[in-house]
């Protein structure tokens, strides 16, 4: 997956948008004004900060050498994802990560908000 690709994939899903809080080279994404991915695109490697349920982000740590702590964020809920390349995550993998992080932030919004995004 190339840095675009990512890009573009974090901002299919309802809502999202593309801000630059930090620094100019790193892309935060969020819904609703909640983060659900963070991105150096420039990276090399591509790595993407991804939110993830607690127990799952163990057994996914566990599992995948490019699955890490989510780097300066809460370890206990976020992981840091190499993307693609060699040691990354294959594509299928990130998309399915990238949309879990956006599931868990649009499920701790409250009902009329996840029902206007139309995810209850």
């Amino acid at each position: 997956m190339t840095p675009e690709q990512l890009r573009a994939f974090c901002l299919d899903f309802n809502a999202a948008v593309e801000e630059f809080p930090f620094t100019p080279e790193t892309s935060v994404f969020k819904v609703l004004g909640k983060v659900f991915a963070l991105s150096a695109l420039d990276g090399e490697p591509l790595k993407v900060n991804l939110k993830c349920d607690p127990e799952l982000a163990v057994r996914l740590r566990e599992e995948h050498a490019a699955i890490v702590p989510g780097y300066h964020m809460n370890k206990r809920h976020w992981n840091t994802v190499t993307v693609g390349g060699p040691g990354g995550l294959p594509d299928r993998l990130v998309r399915e990560l990238v949309e879990d992080s956006y599931d868990l932030v649009v499920a701790g919004l409250p009902k009329a908000e996840r029902l206007r995004l139309d995810r209850p």
